[in-house]
């Protein structure tokens, strides 16, 4: 794999997302990438942090901005493990982000099941990217849920 690649972005939102696992978290990670390097790394924590808005893509844009001392993310971009669902499309809109790459789809709660008119108009989508393996660790994670 090489480095900087899109691969190694997923890659490591999936460790993100690992940790929610570990933190009985829905295992849900994302990283934000500006010019090849992350500014920003979070995964859900809305258990932990009693917040149903802390979502991996909130608290990794909140991340970005404060990195950067901006509001605006128009040259970064969103690796998220599952499609953002329409809050966190909403804040990605309001960002202005670049890019969303998202692994897993979200066909319940998915901002796609209603229109890409969510997204800001410059923000470019791409999904199905190591899709498996993010899909893999949601089906364990609500299966040891269920037990």
């Amino acid at each position: 794999m090489e480095l900087y690649s899109p691969e190694y972005f997923m890659n490591e939102a999936l460790k993100q997302a690992k940790l929610a696992f570990e933190d009985n978290e829905i295992p849900v990670g994302a990283v934000i990438v500006c010019r090849n390097r992350i500014i920003a790394r979070a995964y859900n924590q809305t258990e932990k942090l009693t917040d149903v808005t802390a979502h991996a893509e909130v608290l990794a844009i909140t991340a970005a901005s404060d990195a950067l001392g901006a509001k605006y993310l128009t040259e970064c971009e969103l690796y998220v493990t599952l499609e953002p669902c329409l809050m966190c499309a909403g804040a990605s809109f309001w960002a202005q982000l670049g890019g969303i790459h998202f692994a897993a789809s979200d066909p319940k709660r998915g901002f796609g099941r209603l229109s890409e008119q969510v997204l800001h108009p410059k923000t470019k989508v791409s999904n199905g990217l190591l899709g498996k393996e993010a899909k893999s660790l949601l089906d364990a994670f609500f299966k040891k849920l269920r037990k």
